[in-house]
């Protein structure tokens, strides 16, 4: 709305009534009302609620609309699993090694995927590190994390 595109025309809630109306709360603050149709999809049952009504549309469980919509879920949720797992592992990586004065993004993964954990890294002798790294850049991560400790 702040960017003055266009509001989407269906808005699909994942959950059902609870999830619903909580999500409605915000459509209302937001003055969106009959502005857009909202629904939610309750996944055990794959059924569709409407705001308001008390009563779930069950559509038929091979039928091209709820095979549609079912596939528009999964998506978002690979879509937002996949984005979390990159903002998590993205999140590891910066804050853990790419701290470390020297040590930059490329070594950091590299040291990551060897190790498979920071706390794995912290553990390595500095000779498993170097074997990955280098004797230099070994040595700069085995003092970090030594130093860290003796605060």
């Amino acid at each position: 709305m702040d960017e003055g595109k266009p509001i989407p025309q269906l808005i699909i809630i994942d959950g059902g009534k609870g999830q619903l109306s909580s999500a409605m709360e915000s459509i209302r603050a937001l003055g969106l009302i009959g502005k857009t149709t909202v629904v939610g999809l309750a996944k055990n049952v794959e059924e569709i609620f409407y705001p308001g009504d008390s009563e779930s549309l069950k559509l038929p469980y091979q039928g091209k609309t709820l095979n549609l919509i079912t596939r528009i879920r999964d998506e978002v949720h690979r879509f937002g699993i996949t984005f979390h797992r990159k903002t998590r592992s993205k999140g590891i990586v910066k804050n853990s090694l790419e701290d470390i004065p020297g040590i930059g993004e490329k070594t950091a993964t590299q040291l990551l995927q060897h190790f498979k954990s920071v706390t794995k890294i912290k553990l390595a002798s500095e000779k498993d590190i170097a074997s990955q790294i280098g004797v230099a850049k070994a040595k700069v991560v085995i003092n970090y994390f030594t130093n860290q400790h003796q605060v």
